[in-house]
C-alpha cells in the first residue's frame, strides 16, 4: 500500500497538496471569488434590460440569450468553489458562509432570467421556427426551445416565475440544515472492539472500519455510527418532512399532479420507467436472498447483520494506494481511445480534480462538481480499500461525463441530467471490474473486486431501490396531509430493508430503521431510483464496449459528449440501450445473479 490509504481521519494539513482539489485553478484567493460575486450581481441588471424585448427580432433574443447562458455559467463557477471548499471542511466558518452567499447568488440569478421562458412561449412557436432558419447563431437553441413548449402548460407568467425562481435560496435551506447538522455538528461515539481496539467514527473513516475484519469492531462502528444519527432524528425528520412540502408546494404551483411526476417532467422520462424498476426489484428480491444466505456462510456466521454486508471474505483484504488505484482505472478505459485516458490520468495525478483523503469535517459521501471554465472536481475519502478504488472510478466517471460536455457542447446544453449522469458512473466501475478479473491474478484483489462488484450493486440495486419505494410512500403520506414522524420514517425503513434482507439478516430495528437519515440523496425528489437505471443502463453498455461490438465506445463517447443537448432516453437509445423497457434492468439483475452464483460457489451453498 502507498500514501496514506487507511482509515485514519486525518486534519487537512497533514495532506499533501497534490492530493487535494486545485481550488486556486478557480479562483486565485478567497477574495477573488468575493470580487466575482460582486460583479455577478452588478451584471444581473444587465438581463433585466431584455425584459419585454424578446419579440423585436432574432438578434436581440440571442443577445439576451447568450447574456443569460453566460451569467449561470459564472454563477455555476462560483458555486463549484463554493461547495467544494465546504464539502472538503465544513468546520470553516468562512467556507460556510461562502456556500451560503453561493446560494443567494443563484436564486437571484433565476429570479432575474426568470421573465425569458415566458416571453418566449408569448412569441409564439411560428416566429421562432422562422427566426431559427434564418440565423444560425441561434439555431443552437432548437432543442432547448422543443424543450421549453413541452413544458409550455407547466410554465406561469413571468411574475410568478420571478417568485418562483427566488424560492432557490429559501428552498435550500432543509439541505442546508441537513448538511450542518450531520457533516458539522454530529458526533459519534468511538469504536471499541471487544479485544480493547478503538477507532474514530466518522463519514471519512466508517466504512472503512465496516470492512474491517474484526466483527466485534465493525459492530461498534455501525452502531456509533447509527446512534449518531439517532440522537438527532425528531430534527432530521422534520427537516425531511419540510423538504417534500416544498417540493409538494413546487409541484402544485407549477400544476403537476405529484412530486413524482414533477420530478420526471425535466429529463421528460415516463412513470413506467421507475416501475419497471420497482417490479423488477420486487421480483429478483430471491436473488438478494441467496446473495445473504451465501454470504452467511461464506463468513461462517449463524446470522448475518448489517455490519457484516462489507466484511471481507478474505482473510486479509487488499489495499490499494492511490496512484495505483488511478493506473488500473486508467488501463480499463483503454478501449474508450488514448486522449481519453490521458486526461483521466492527468486529472488524476497532475491537475489535481481529486481531493483524495479523508480529513476532519469533511463531508460525507463523494461527489464530482465543476461547471464550464473548472476541472471536474471530486471530493472523496480514499482509504485503500477496493470498494473506494471503484467510488474513484464512479466519480471519474462523472467527471469525464462533465469534461466531455463542456468540450462539445454550447453553455446552454453543458448541464445533463441526473438520469444520465448515473450511467457514466458505473459505466467506469464496470469497466474497472471487468479488466481486474481478467488481468490482475492476485487472489486477495480478485476477492476484493468481488466484494466491490456486491457492494455497488447492493447500493445501487438493493438500497436505492429500497430508498425509492420509502420515498414514493413518505411523497404520498405528505401529499395527502397526512402526518410524517421520525417513527413513522423509521418503522417503514425496517420494513421494506427487512423484505429486501430476507430471513438471513438479522438487525436492531432502531439501528436500521435510521438508514433513511443517512442519505441527503433524499432531499432531492426521486434522485434515488436513477442510480438503479444507471447501473442498468451502464452494465448493458459495458458489455458492448468489452466485447469490441463494432461502434460501441463510439457511441458511447458520442452520449456523454451530447450533455443536454438530447433528451436522456433518446441519448441512450442511440449508445444502444433503451430505458423504456424492462430489459436492461432485468439484465442487471442476471448480472448480479451470475455473480451470486460465483459467491455461492466458494461457500458451497446448495
Amino acid at each position: 500500500m502507498t500514501e496514506c490509504a487507511d482509515s485514519v481521519v486525518r486534519s487537512r494539513d497533514s495532506v499533501p497538496v497534490e492530493r487535494t482539489w486545485a481550488a486556486e485553478s478557480v479562483f486565485a484567493t478567497p477574495g477573488e471569488w468575493d470580487a466575482e460575486l460582486e460583479a455577478v450581481v452588478e451584471a444581473l441588471p444587465g438581463l433585466a434590460a431584455y425584459e419585454g424585448r424578446l419579440r423585436e427580432s432574432a438578434a436581440v433574443l440571442r443577445e439576451a440569450l447568450a447574456l443569460r447562458d453566460d451569467l449561470l455559467a459564472r454563477v455555476d463557477r462560483l458555486g463549484t468553489y463554493a461547495v467544494v471548499a465546504y464539502a472538503v471542511d465544513t468546520t470553516d466558518p468562512a467556507g460556510v458562509a461562502r456556500f451560503s452567499r453561493s446560494q443567494t447568488i443563484r436564486a437571484r440569478a433565476a429570479a432575474a432570467s426568470a421573465f425569458v421562458e415566458p416571453e418566449l412561449l408569448a412569441v409564439g412557436r411560428e416566429t421562432l421556427d422562422r427566426w431559427l432558419a434564418e440565423d444560425a447563431r441561434l439555431a443552437v437553441y432548437r432543442h432547448y426551445l422543443d424543450d421549453l413548449f413541452r413544458r409550455e402548460r407547466h410554465l406561469r407568467s413571468p411574475e410568478v416565475e420571478e417568485v418562483l425562481g427566488g424560492l432557490g435560496d429559501a428552498f435550500s435551506g432543509p439541505f442546508t440544515v441537513y448538511s450542518g447538522l450531520v457533516d458539522t455538528d454530529l458526533r459519534f461515539e468511538p469504536a471499541v472492539s471487544d479485544s480493547g481496539e478503538e477507532a474514530e467514527v466518522s463519514h471519512g473513516s466508517v466504512d472503512a472500519l465496516l470492512a474491517r475484519s474484526d466483527r466485534s469492531l465493525r459492530r461498534a462502528a455501525w452502531n456509533s455510527y447509527a446512534d449518531g444519527y439517532l440522537r438527532v432524528r425528531h430534527a432530521l425528520a422534520a427537516n425531511l418532512v419540510s423538504s417534500v412540502k416544498q417540493a409538494a408546494f413546487a409541484a402544485r404551483e407549477r400544476r403537476y399532479g405529484s412530486t413524482l411526476e414533477a420530478a420526471l417532467a425535466g429529463p421528460n422520462l415516463p412513470v413506467a420507467v421507475v416501475d419497471n424498476l420497482i417490479a423488477a426489484f420486487h421480483a429478483h428480491l430471491p436473488i438478494w436472498h441467496r446473495y445473504w444466505r451465501a454470504r452467511r456462510r461464506l463468513l461462517g456466521l449463524e446470522t448475518l447483520e448489517p455490519y457484516d454486508a462489507r466484511a471481507p471474505l478474505a482473510d486479509e483484504a487488499a489495499q490499494v494506494g492511490y496512484e495505483q488505484a488511478v493506473e488500473w482505472i486508467c488501463a480499463s478505459l483503454a478501449p474508450l481511445g488514448e486522449d481519453y485516458v490521458a486526461t483521466v490520468r492527468r486529472g488524476c495525478l497532475e491537475e489535481r480534480w481529486v481531493d483524495v483523503y479523508p480529513t476532519r469535517g469533511k463531508m460525507a459521501g463523494a461527489f464530482s462538481a465543476g461547471a464550464p471554465g473548472t476541472r471536474p472536481f471530486i471530493v472523496m475519502s480514499f482509504d485503500g480499500t477496493v470498494t473506494k478504488l471503484g467510488t474513484l472510478a464512479h466519480e471519474l466517471g462523472h467527471s469525464m461525463h462533465s469534461h466531455l460536455a463542456w468540450q462539445a457542447q454550447p453553455l446552454v446544453y453543458t448541464r445533463y441530467s441526473l438520469f444520465a449522469a448515473e450511467v457514466a458512473s458505473n459505466f467506469h466501475q464496470a469497466m474497472l471490474r471487468a479488466h481486474l478479473l481478467d488481468a490482475v491474478d492476485d487472489q486477495r484483489l480478485q476477492l476484493g473486486v468481488l466484494e466491490e462488484a456486491f457492494s455497488n450493486f447492493t447500493r445501487y440495486l438493493l438500497t436505492m431501490p429500497t430508498l425509492a419505494r420509502l420515498e414514493r410512500e413518505v411523497h404520498a403520506l405528505v401529499e395527502e396531509g397526512q402526518g410524517v414522524t421520525a417513527d413513522l420514517l423509521c418503522e417503514r425503513t425496517v420494513r421494506l430493508f427487512a423484505e429486501a434482507f430476507g430471513a438471513d439478516v438479522s438487525f436492531d430495528a432502531d439501528r436500521l430503521g435510521i438508514r433513511w437519515a443517512q442519505f441527503g440523496h433524499l432531499y432531492e425528489p426521486f434522485y434515488v431510483f436513477q442510480y438503479a437505471t444507471g447501473i442498468s443502463a451502464a452494465n448493458a453498455l459495458a458489455r458492448g464496449v468489452l466485447a469490441g461490438v463494432d461502434g460501441a465506445a463510439e457511441r458511447y463517447l458520442r452520449f456523454l459528449r451530447a450533455g443536454g443537448s438530447v433528451y436522456p432516453l433518446d441519448g441512450l437509445r442511440d449508445a444502444g440501450v433503451d430505458l423504456e423497457s424492462p430489459e436492461p434492468v432485468e439484465a442487471a439483475f442476471a448480472a448480479l445473479a451470475q455473480l451470486v452464483d460465483r459467491l455461492e460457489a466458494l461457500a458451497g451453498s446448495p
